[in-house]
């Protein structure tokens, strides 16, 4: 079972390894402390946040989740009952629809992931409709505090250790996990780190 994070103080412990492991986080990690926990509650309303944000910018999946509550599309039977053409005018995508209409009704039993490894809530996740390993990856991150939680296909990630690290491209799932392997255990700090320092560089937040 991985480390979780629960409080700024587990980010510190965190922030405290990248540090000693990593001359570059040793130099820019302080500037960009304290890093945001982020955290939220398990559920299904963590996930149908995750799926929203796919593949769209912040602000559009921020302008979603809005008009969705104002709609009220929030709860898995909220969204078992609810048209298309509510969806729709929320601002959902028509593959969207189907992938949380699914999720809604595949009857996870939510509380039963908390306390198993976080291999086999991948895999429970990527088995659902629309759940890739980005999206399984946010949810063990945010909402189970998982602390090696790392979201490698996240190009905001990417695009953050290219201007951290010089790159000369940004790089590539697999070459973000070699890049990744001595931050572990804690490459849910360092991703937090990452966004941060995007954040900075970019004047725009990488994750919601």
């Amino acid at each position: 079972m991985s480390r979780r994070i629960r409080a700024l103080a587990d980010l510190e412990e965190g922030a405290a390894h990248l540090m000693a492991v990593c001359p570059v986080w040793a130099r820019e990690l302080p500037v960009l402390m304290p890093l945001p926990l982020r955290l939220r509650p398990d559920g299904f309303a963590a996930i149908r946040d995750a799926v929203v944000s796919q593949q769209i910018s912040t602000h559009a999946a921020s302008a979603i989740a809005a008009r969705m509550a104002e709609a009220g599309l929030e709860s898995e039977a909220d969204i078992a009952g609810a048209a298309d053409e509510l969806m729709r005018e929320a601002g959902l995508s028509r593959p969207k629809i189907g992938y949380l209409r699914a999720i809604a009704g595949a009857g996870i039993d939510w509380p039963g992931l908390r306390d198993l490894p976080d291999d086999e809530v991948i895999g429970r996740l990527t088995a659902l409709p629309g759940i890739g390993r980005w999206t399984a990856d946010i949810y063990l991150k945010f909402a189970l505090g998982r602390a090696d939680a790392f979201a490698s296909g996240d190009l905001a990630l990417a695009e953050a250790a290219r201007l951290l690290y010089g790159l000369t491209g940004r790089p590539g799932p697999a070459a973000l996990v070699e890049l990744a392997a001595p931050w572990r255990p804690w490459r849910s700090v360092a991703a937090r780190g990452l966004w941060a320092y995007y954040r900075v560089a970019k004047g725009r937040e990488g994750i919601r």
